[in-house]
């Protein structure tokens, strides 16, 4: 044994955690167990204490074996390999996940209505279990945390298995345990007494470490480095846009918007202002000049529409504030058409696409040579769009992801979902330009 109980690991703990102390740092514990040894961690660092809630996929016949987690926000992660090698069905996940959904659900309103969640954007967020076995409810905290806008991501547990190192590189920006013994089946089994920790000792903890360290105040917002009315020359023409940069940006996504649509569109404004939050600037333009869209030929002209995207990459590339920032490309309807036709241009380097409710099919015969790694984010009541980018999906040969979002149609008008759809968009590009995954957002109005 390691440790008599959570509170002395939480203590030890703490010691080894001393160099993450300063005013932007929040402890989040994993409840249940998580949270007596993050107590101890938050009140030996004097930072604020909070839970971040997840809950773990067991394998049906074998419930503490985890074949993947859900989070807050719609964070899901599946272990594919402990899947198959349980021979678990899609229809067996689906049920096992609809419970832990429920257990989430009830967990969030008990917690959440006593204890507001504190704002994670621009901190540094400590996320602590009692120990890691699998790994996939802490990897399924670490997404939440970096969804909630943390700009850090620190994973700490007691103890792990001596690969945990492996598990979670490119999850968490850093791993902190007490030891990773081989031999590793339980975490239970390094402890004297570990006694299931009940909600009402949960929220004990957190009443009694918001007494003792109150939340952190929200942290000044930095003021756009750029945000101003641009020409764009293109083909002769000059395409109108608008360019916002905010403070230290990681890359720039350009938006290629869907027929009948403009710079102007405010589903696309609203998902730029969550990249912008991020930490991306964006740049929102016309694919087409007034006159030009008064013919419906061009609006559908796809090879036209692209030729205009890289143009407008080109000119992204040449401007001083803009310069070695890695270009991605968000697409709506037919714009997702042009901006994988973009994408596959020889020498146009494109670092990431994401297309929403997007029209990939248009872009058949380039589908093949994109090689910038593709999120494709469809309403989950958007059937014929969806069949089409699933196809679309196979026709690629480069990295790729199809995201679907409950309940969303074609334009993702429904209460959440247009939000689901901008956090995906900012974990994508910021994997992707070698930034934290994760943007806050909430719903517009």
């Amino acid at each position: 044994m390691l440790f008599h109980d959570r509170q002395e690991a939480g203590v030890r703990l703490a010691r080894a955690l001393e160099r993450f102390r300063g005013p932007d740092l929040v402890v989040l514990g994993l409840p249940r167990g998580g949270v007596p040894v993050a107590y101890e961690v938050a009140i030996g660092l004097d930072a604020p204490l909070d839970v971040i809630l997840v809950r773990k996929l067991g394998v049906p016949f074998q419930r503490e074996l985890a074949m993947g987690a859900i989070g807050e926000d719609g964070v899901r992660v599946i272990n594919d390999e402990v899947r198959r090698a349980a021979q678990v069905t899609d229809d067996e996940v689906a049920r096992v996940e609809a419970a832990e959904e429920a257990e989430l659900a009830r967990r969030a309103g008990l917690f959440r209505a006593q204890i507001p969640r504190i704002d994670l954007t621009g901190r540094t967020a400590l996320v602590v279990d009692d120990g890691i076995a699998t790994g996939s409810t802490a990897r399924a905290a670490c997404e939440v945390a970096r969804a909630h806008g943390a700009a850090r991501v620190v994973l700490a547990a007691p103890v792990a298995p001596d690969d945990a190192a492996r598990r979670f590189a490119g999850v968490a920006d850093e791993l902190v345990t007490l030891s990773t013994p081989a031999g590793f089946m339980a975490v239970g089994q390094f402890y004297v007494d570990f006694h299931q920790v009940s909600d009402d000792t949960v929220l004990d903890l957190l009443t009694r470490a918001r007494r003792t360290v109150p939340a952190a105040a929200d942290p000044p917002e930095d003021p756009p480095l750029v945000s101003e009315d641009v020409e764009i020359p293109s083909d002769g023409l000059t395409l109108q846009g608008h360019l916002e940069v905010p403070e230290r940006p990681i890359g720039l996504v350009a938006f290629a918007h869907g027929s009948g649509s403009s710079r102007h569109s405010p589903r696309n404004r609203y998902v730029a202002s969550v990249l912008n939050e991020s930490g991306i600037a964006t740049l929102l333009f016309d694919l087409l000049t007034t006159s030009e869209e008064l013919d419906r030929a061009n609006v559908f002209d796809v090879d036209l529409l692209a030729a205009r995207l890289v143009d407008v990459t080109e000119w992204v590339r040449r401007q001083p504030v803009l310069e070695g920032l890695p270009v991605g490309y968000f697409g709506a309807s037919t714009g997702a058409a042009a901006a994988l036709w973009a994408a596959a241009e020889p020498g146009n380097d494109i670092a990431a696409v994401v297309s929403r409710g997007g029209r990939p099919d248009l872009a058949d015969r380039r589908l093949g040579a994109v090689r910038a790694p593709t999120l494709l984010v469809v309403g989950g009541l958007d059937d014929v769009v969806l069949g089409l980018n699933r196809w679309a999906a196979e026709q690629l040969g480069c990295e790729h992801e199809v995201v679907v979002v409950p309940g969303a149609t074609h334009l993702f008008e429904e209460p959440g979902t247009l939000g689901q759809a901008a956090d995906h968009a900012a974990r994508w590009f910021r994997r992707q330009f070698g930034g934290p995954t994760g943007s806050p957002s909430a719903q517009p109005a």
